[in-house]
């Protein structure tokens, strides 16, 4: 059986989680201390040495970062619905990795984490970012479902953590129709799992 080394508060563990669910793939998942340090022990270094959650063990082989652990549980399912093999489309969810490791990480994620976990960022520059990144995806999803052709990947998967935590980072969603929409179709695939919110944010006022 796999397993899954996961914090629940985190949105990158939590996209790994939610693609295990989804998938219907049996799994344990194992929660890591983060606040006692647990993931900068030499045991948990010996499995990534990076230090962060999530970790997927599958069969004696560890993999790291939440979005290559999405592109592994695709290719070993062979579940290619989830990740397109034909070029084009491969090369479509790969610009929404990207966007998932980049724009998101650094606008709607680092929002929450100054709120949720004290972090020093600058809000005003966050959640600027977050607006830029948000009105570019919902201009994308004005007309379509999904970020790339006519079905669900791994490219939505990757987004939807941060997205619906934006709000624990002062982030208001209500301005993004064609987001707020794919957030509800994620969340009606069979086997969805939620993402666990906090009281802080806007939902702190809610």
């Amino acid at each position: 059986m796999m397993k899954l080394y996961h914090f629940p508060l985190s949105g990158h563990a939590h996209r790994a989680r939610l693609f295990l669910s989804l998938l219907d793939l049996p799994h344990e998942v194992i929660d890591v201390d983060l606040a006692n340090g647990e993931h900068k022990s030499p045991a948990f270094l010996a499995i990534n040495p990076f230090g962060q959650v999530p970790v997927l063990e599958d069969e004696g082989v560890y993999i790291s970062d939440s979005n290559a652990i999405l592109v592994y549980l695709a290719k070993k399912s062979g579940r290619s619905e989830w990740l397109p093999e034909d070029a084009l489309g491969a090369g479509q969810v790969q610009r929404w990795l990207s966007v998932a490791a980049g724009e998101l990480a650094y606008g709607p994620c680092a929002a929450r984490l100054i709120t949720v976990f004290g972090r020093s960022f600058n809000p005003d520059e966050v959640i600027a970012r977050t607006h830029t990144i948000l009105a570019l995806m919902d201009q994308h999803l004005t007309g379509c479902e999904w970020l790339v052709g006519d079905r669900p990947t791994i490219a939505d998967i990757a987004q939807y953590s941060y997205l619906i935590g934006a709000p624990e980072g002062n982030v208001d969603l209500s301005g993004y129709p064609a987001v707020n929409a794919l957030l509800r179709r994620i969340e009606a695939l069979p086997g969805f799992v939620p993402f666990p919110q906090t009281a802080a944010g806007l939902r702190s006022i809610a």
